[in-house]
């Protein structure tokens, strides 16, 4: 079967699309609801949605959370080659730091080479606008997931199915295979997955809100399967002028991957489509409940539904096209594809009432909050008054965003909203009301949208610069706050680079971690979180040490280090660091058989009310070990 790519690239705001085969309308039809359903109105968002329920698997639902080892080759290789996004007057983070580290040897000749590609290829600045460094590495991050598994990274065939910014940049596969034959990446390649998959784990949980925040709003449930009707030839068939053809039904698993990438541009979110997988590449501290990971995960959604009701869109062709040519006529670049528009304008639609419904839940809970605690009428009508305010602007707003939407090529962007506000309420899938929605719309109504909607474009794009105006002067008071209290940029500091070195702990970096905090000692004498963090270090330093006697002394280093954490530290205010010192200095004491030491260590845990019962667990079940080795 031929492989089609489309790729889609994003920089905080996704431009989705979609591309279907012609066996689409044999897709199996979307199932009938099983995800929690709620009314969208009054659902609460995904950031207040705290508890999951047991069980609750995202694969069910299409998703994965899984780095990919081809693309932190290929990012690595394009820092070799001078990609760098990380803003001026910036540090680098952690890991880049650490693979700029790991590559400093590598060979000057192929780093030229690398330097030199990167260079003649790199994107022009197009009517004013410098490129970004998302949009600078979205062709090579299609060219990872284009290319085979390593070592081979065999490029595909050079063909005008391939898009157009792939093939710009399909002679660096050559270069690729070079540079992890020679910079040693095939042996820190664990480490960086294990750095990757921390990242995956810790947007589980947010991914797992979102998914179900969208699957609730929708009443649907994702189809994770499509059928496809493959001819079958066989000898004697072939034979015969008069035979009939035969065929059979495939089976495709449908994919929602979402892939960290620890070298990705920051706030730069891209998507990946190729046949029936997805592929969401999120930077290090993506929010997954944000609208770029959910719009991604709508078009997932909404992609077999437009395939499914693919001959209702095509029997409304001709005033789809209409729509299109009136922004064609505008200037306006735009897809000539139906199919594309009519998913994109269900994306934009979903995406915009999603958010409109957090808006409003998050403001009718504050205002029901403020009118209990506040007594009298007049001021009871005040706050509703405020309130009405408040959700006017949240609507213009959304009219702002759909008329956005309109405007680039999602036509039916304002008619699919007006229709999902009709059936948020009703608990049916949405696909149900489909075929309905797609024959109903008058074209003569929808090319008048945007001129409806001018008055509440323009008070939202006031709006929008009296927000960022704001945004803008709240930052410069908390600098002013800051600079004027004693030691608080100090203490962000501390924070910062303790952060730092958990994350170079992470990538078994002990040596630099030790010299950034012993350094960091100089500057916070007596700081018993530096303490703390020594002593962590030194402990997964013996851990990682074959030979005996090292071991041994960077484990009675460890200990020094956690004493001194214990001496400097305030029992009232650092508790928690001195419970945690004495259950590692118990545990090493354990490991060195000095039982008489380590029983102290875990009976200063149980003795103490401040330590929490997981520590204290801990120590008892220490205690009892050292009593079975009597």
């Amino acid at each position: 079967m031929r492989r089609h790519y489309l790729i889609i690239t994003t920089a905080l705001a996704l431009c989705l699309g979609a591309s279907f085969p012609e066996q689409a309308q044999n897709q199996r039809p979307t199932p009938t609801p099983a995800a929690p359903r709620g009314n969208s109105a009054t659902a609460p968002p995904p950031q207040q949605q705290q508890q999951q329920p047991r069980g609750f698997d995202l694969t069910e639902y299409g998703v994965r959370i899984q780095p990919e080892a081809r693309l932190m080759v290929m990012m690595a290789a394009l820092d070799a080659a001078g990609f760098d996004p990380v803003p001026t007057g910036q540090e680098p983070s952690v890991f880049r730091t650490q693979v700029r580290r790991d590559q400093a040897e590598l060979d000057e000749g192929l780093r030229k080479r690398l330097q030199d590609f990167f260079e003649r290829n790199r994107l022009k600045t197009q009517g004013g606008t410098q490129p970004t460094p998302a949009e600078q590495a979205a062709r090579y991050v299609s060219l990872a997931y284009a290319l085979g598994p390593a070592p081979g990274f065999d490029a595909p065939a050079r063909t005008d199915d391939l898009p157009a910014g792939l093939l710009e940049v399909l002679d660096f596969a050559p270069l690729l295979r070079e540079f992890y034959r020679k910079s040693g990446i095939d042996s820190r390649l664990p480490a960086y997955l294990k750095m990757h998959q921390e990242e995956g784990d810790r947007l589980r949980r947010p991914t797992a809100e979102m998914v179900r925040f969208v699957l609730s709003y929708l009443h649907t449930r994702p189809t994770t399967t499509t059928l496809e009707r493959v001819p079958v030839r066989s000898p004697a068939s072939g034979q015969k002028k008069d035979a009939q053809p035969k065929y059979t039904v495939r089976e495709h698993e449908r994919r929602f991957f979402i892939v960290p990438d620890l070298l990705a541009a920051s706030g730069a979110v891209n998507l990946r489509v190729i046949a029936d997988d997805y592929y969401v590449i999120v930077p290090e501290g993506t929010d997954p409940t944000s609208s770029e990971m959910r719009r991604a995960y709508l078009q997932y959604v909404v992609d077999p539904i437009i395939a499914r009701f693919n001959r209702d869109i095509a029997q409304r062709r001709e005033q789809i096209k209409l729509l299109l040519d009136e922004r064609m006529a505008a200037g306006a670049s735009v897809t000539p594809d139906i199919f594309r528009a009519v998913a994109r304008s269900l994306v934009a639609a979903a995406e915009v009432r999603l958010e409109e419904a957090i808006k409003v839940d998050s403001l009718v809970r504050e205002t029901r909050s403020r009118m209990d605690k506040t007594p009298g009428a007049d001021a009871r009508a005040l706050l509703a008054k405020e309130m009405q305010s408040a959700r006017s602007a949240v609507e213009d707003e959304s009219l702002a965003q759909l008329a956005d939407a309109y405007e680039s090529g999602a036509v039916l962007a304002f008619y699919f909203a007006d229709q999902l506000h009709g059936i948020e309420t009703s608990g049916f899938d949405v696909s149900n009301f489909f075929a309905d929605m797609i024959a109903s719309f008058d074209p003569v109504r929808e090319s008048r949208r945007l001129t409806e909607t001018t008055a509440a474009r323009t008070r939202a794009l006031a709006a929008r610069r009296t927000r960022r105006d704001q945004r803008q002067s709240d930052r410069e008071a908390t600098e002013r706050a800051t600079e004027g209290t004693p030691g608080a940029a100090e203490r962000a500091a501390l924070i910062k680079n303790l952060t730092d070195v958990e994350k170079m702990l992470q990538l078994k970096d002990y040596p630099a971690a030790e010299a950034r905090l012993k350094l960091l000692l100089q500057q916070f004498q007596g700081e018993p979180r530096i303490f703390f963090a020594l002593g962590q270090t030194s402990s997964l330093w013996a851990r990682d040490t074959t030979d005996d006697d090292l071991q041994a002394a960077r484990l009675n280093q460890s200990l020094t280090h956690y004493r001194m954490a214990i001496e400097r530290s305030s029992t009232d205010t650092e508790s928690a660091l001195v419970c945690r010192a004495h259950e590692a200095m118990g545990r090493i004491l354990a490991f060195l058989d000095r039982p008489v030491e380590a029983l102290k260590e875990f009976d200063a845990i149980i003795q103490t009310n401040a330590c929490d019962s997981a520590l204290k667990s801990a120590a008892v079940e220490g205690k009892k070990k050292l009593g079975q080795q009597k």
